[in-house]
């Protein structure tokens, strides 16, 4: 299981008294409020949440600390994340994106593609992105046709390869 998950991507500024607008990466967006203070990747900074409410497709939420719209404004485009453990424990059949990075993807013909080396999601919805041991990473829509299977304790996704991809071997 990877040691931090990103569950959180603070934007512009929003108002004068210091919130910002706040994209989560939850299935519900005030849970944010429930992880306790929030990190920046590299651990240098931790923002505790005073106030959340939500917006059109975000939340407006402040930080402890954060009073004027300039120290706000420089807090903007920061991901913010919190320790894979803080989070709700998964049914069988379920998994957080974070722990899927690191396992070993393979073919349904079990021959080795490479390693999960992030999942992205660029607004149309999510992408799995494999690191091969040589050449250039691979890019696949992340669906159940994509990868039908997830083994996490035998650490390693099943991709069924596009046609086209499968002919460039």
């Amino acid at each position: 299981m990877a040691g931090q998950v990103c569950v959180a991507r603070i934007g512009a500024a929003h108002g004068v008294r210091g919130a910002v607008k706040l994209w989560t990466f939850t299935e519900d967006p005030l849970a944010i409020e429930d992880y306790g203070p929030l990190a920046t990747k590299d651990g240098g900074r931790h923002l505790e949440l005073t106030s959340a409410r939500e917006a059109k497709d975000h939340l407006v939420v402040t930080f402890k600390g954060v009073t004027t719209r300039d120290e706000a404004e420089r807090l903007n485009g920061l991901e913010l994340y919190i320790p894979r453990d803080k989070l709700p424990a998964t049914e069988e059949d379920e998994y957080y994106h974070a722990d899927l990075i690191g396992l070993d993807a393979v073919t349904t013909a079990d021959e080795p593609l490479g390693r999960v080396i992030a999942i992205h999601n660029f607004g149309a919805g999510d992408i799995i992105e494999i690191a091969p041991e040589s050449g250039t990473t691979i890019l696949l829509p992340f669906s159940n046709a994509v990868v039908p299977t997830v083994d996490i304790p035998g650490g390693r996704v099943v991709i069924e390869l596009p046609r086209e991809i499968e002919g460039d071997g």
